[in-house]
């Protein structure tokens, strides 16, 4: 069962021209919201042909493509090369603009620990620790982002459907949870550099070990979902239930 949101609206939309160091330009719809639940200045840049493919949903086309990019501020920003932050920006804005879509762009800088600790957590990084790992050491979760304000997000501006543009199932996972139907996950490009090669390697762990724990689940679920039913009818879970032999 969905969880319920709290109803955001729109507060301000205005019209602002991008451009990037590699010289890609574009023009994006920003939008501001009041209500959100966690009261923090998250946006979404409606790209390309946004306002078509928002009609196409409607009419039962296809779902528009969503990324949900959490900040960071040294790799989009300052271009770090310790994270692929900066160029997963950069692809995603292009990759909607072709199709028509939304980024969102979510205030949560340092997996949600916030600036300051993302950057002590760099020092412990330098010290031998992975990126989640060092969360972990400062008292943190290894992944504190929440996706509620997203879904409220995507909810205000009529898009219960998506095509999601990410390779972290987390995201995918608790957008489900939160009432958005994520027809397909399309992954991002890697992004690989000497920099960043332990950060990469622990984001596609991370990212195994939930996919993984989400099939267990999933098949626990299913579990108690054939018990229930065959104690309903009366048969022992797992076996199918005897019927006579024909002769």
């Amino acid at each position: 069962m969905p969880e319920a949101l709290p109803i955001a609206t729109v507060r301000t939309q205005v019209t602002v021209p991008l451009a990037f160091p590699d010289g890609y330009t574009t023009t994006v719809r920003v939008f501001t919201f009041k209500g959100l639940v966690d009261g923090r200045e998250h946006l979404a840049l409606g790209l390309g042909d946004w306002a078509g493919a928002l009609d196409r949903l409607a009419a039962g086309d296809e779902a528009p493509l969503v990324r949900p990019h959490s900040e960071c501020l040294t790799g989009d920003v300052f271009g770090s090369q310790r994270c692929d932050c900066g160029p997963q920006l950069r692809e995603a804005v292009q990759r909607i603009a072709e199709t028509g879509g939304f980024l969102l762009y979510l205030r949560q800088e340092g997996r949600g620990i916030g600036l300051y600790a993302k950057l002590d957590a760099y020092a412990l990084q330098d010290a031998g620790l992975d990126t989640y790992q060092a969360n972990v050491a400062l008292g943190r979760g290894e992944d504190e982002r929440d996706y509620t304000a997203a879904a409220q997000m995507l909810a205000t501006l009529g898009v219960p459907r998506v095509r999601l543009l990410s390779s972290n199932p987390d995201k995918a996972e608790q957008l489900s949870r939160l009432g958005v139907d994520v027809v397909e996950r399309v992954p991002t490009s890697i992004f690989l550099s000497p920099a960043n090669a332990d950060y990469l390697a622990a984001k596609a762990a991370k990212a195994a070990e939930t996919e993984a724990a989400e099939a267990e689940a999933a098949e626990a679920e299913a579990a108690e979902v054939e018990a229930a039913e065959a104690q309903a009818i009366g048969e022992p879970a797992g076996r199918t239930p005897d019927r006579p032999v024909s002769r």
